[in-house]
């Protein structure tokens, strides 16, 4: 006879905030998933050997890690893996990498279990999304552009830092801020 816990879905969860993983784990399990919390990268890629996940919510920080590898890797692992970034972060840049790195949605935090179930089920891009009428603040552009040569540079914040003609702990400094909300 075959086991209920069999027939649902596993679910990897990879974020370094504990309170967060602790309090979205039995939000998910409600929501019928198996779910495998890892708090770093070595262990999410551990996880997702032995549980192959159908579905993964995948931090952006994972401590000073990308969850960005983490897309990657899992992706390697089984491309049809549906992965959902979640990020405090939250940048176009990073939003396109992980979309062009197979995350099927990028949601940034405060994310309920809800919100995010909704995002791993989601098949299609939504049209009737908002156009804001604003440009972005100066403050938001900085930060965007400080995101855009991160990426470019594969996360080296030295390398980043020449390319801005920058000092290297003035932008460690500027991205371990919070970006300006719009």
């Amino acid at each position: 006879m075959m086991s209920l816990e069999t027939d649902k879905p596993n679910l990897l969860l990879v974020d370094d905030d504990e309170t967060f993983c602790s309090v979205l784990k039995p939000a998910l399990e409600k929501r019928n998933f198996l779910v495998s919390v890892a708090h770093d990268v070595k262990t999410g890629i551990l996880l997702a050997e032995q549980t192959d996940p159908e579905y993964a919510v995948i931090d952006l920080r994972i401590g000073h890690e990308s969850g960005l590898e983490m897309v990657k890797k899992l992706i390697s692992l089984d491309s049809n893996t549906r992965i959902v970034m979640l990020t405090g972060f939250a940048s176009i840049a990073t939003a396109v990498e992980a979309i062009k790195l197979g995350a099927i949605h990028y949601l940034t935090k405060p994310a309920n279990a809800d919100e995010i179930v909704s995002a791993l089920n989601k098949n299609q891009g939504d049209s009737s999304v908002p156009i804001s009428e604003n440009p972005l603040s100066v403050k938001r552009l900085e930060w965007e552009h400080l995101q855009k040569v991160l990426m470019q540079h594969d996360g080296n914040i030295s390398a980043a830092a020449r390319a801005l003609h920058m000092h290297r702990r003035t932008l460690q400094r500027k991205l371990e801020k919070r970006p300006v909300r719009e």
